[in-house]
């Protein structure tokens, strides 16, 4: 039985997209991997660790991971219950139109000197719309491939997005507060709890934790609990449950930070989604 699914939910001349779903049952590194076209993956469930070569990158919600074409990787499971990700390729000519020059290997190749870039909340909208009309249907092919071009445009924009800073080993312990955060995504985590498990002090981590990923380490949990959102909103749920579920104090205080983040409510979110 294979580790995970691919599901085709776009198969155009322009664009690819595809809805994979990984098991997680390799928690140590897996074999080497690779893909023909390069491809922008976005995280929308779970977790994960993408390695090339010695570089790692925790693959979450707040990420795009790129995996170069031909480029050998392995991935690693932290945690039981796998990952889903949104899968996206297109062809080298309008990658290379889309791409700033500088996150290019070469000018006229499609690969990346990087293997991911922090993403904003609007991204992460782009792609949860984008998943859900695909897959409840009532998308067309115009619209669907118009949706994911902006969602490139938007993933590899200078303005947008956020490639990582600080040293390989910054890198690591910024990587280590990450996974202490996706253990349990609904606890209400305090600075000191998760210091202690990353091994410094609460003024460092805030501090390392800024400089490498752009964003404050409370934004950056608010942005991933709101990305779960998104994923669960696809389906009836029970919008105060969830709320609570995601460590929320109230729906209230859910529906607003949503708001600020989507311009919309969960509750809006849904019917543009054709779920309620």
């Amino acid at each position: 039985m294979a580790d995970f699914d691919a599901r085709p939910l776009l198969m155009t001349e322009t664009a690819s997209v595809w809805d994979v779903a990984c098991r997680g049952a390799c928690k140590h590194r897996s074999d080497e991997e690779y893909v023909a076209a390069t491809h922008l993956v976005f995280t929308y469930r779970g977790v994960y660790v993408h390695h090339v070569g010695r570089a790692e990158t925790v693959a979450e919600a707040n990420q795009a991971v790129i995996l170069n074409e031909n480029e050998p990787y392995r991935v690693s499971h932290p945690f039981e219950g796998g990952d889903a990700c949104l899968s996206i390729a297109t062809s080298t000519a309008i990658l290379l139109e889309l791409a700033p020059e500088h996150y290019l290997l070469t000018k006229d190749r499609a690969a990346f000197n990087r293997s991911r870039l922090r993403v904003d909340t609007h991204t992460q909208a782009l792609a949860a719309r984008l998943r859900h009309g695909l897959r409840r249907g009532f998308m067309n092919a115009i619209e669907a491939e118009s949706l994911t071009l902006a969602l490139i445009r938007r993933a590899l924009g200078e303005r947008t997005s956020h490639a990582p800073g600080g040293s390989y080993g910054r890198q690591k312990l910024v990587d280590r507060a990450k996974l202490v955060l996706a253990s349990d995504l609904g606890r209400r985590w305090t600075l000191a709890d998760i210091a202690a498990l990353v091994g410094v002090s609460p003024v460092y981590l805030t501090q390392l934790f800024r400089q490498v990923e752009g964003l404050p380490l409370y934004r950056y949990q608010l942005q991933r609990r709101l990305a779960r959102a998104l994923d669960r909103l696809g389906e009836r749920v029970d919008l105060t449950e969830l709320a609570l579920d995601l460590g929320f104090s109230s729906y209230s205080h859910f529906s607003d930070a949503f708001k600020r983040s989507y311009g919309q409510t969960p509750l809006q979110f849904q019917r543009d989604a054709r779920v309620r």
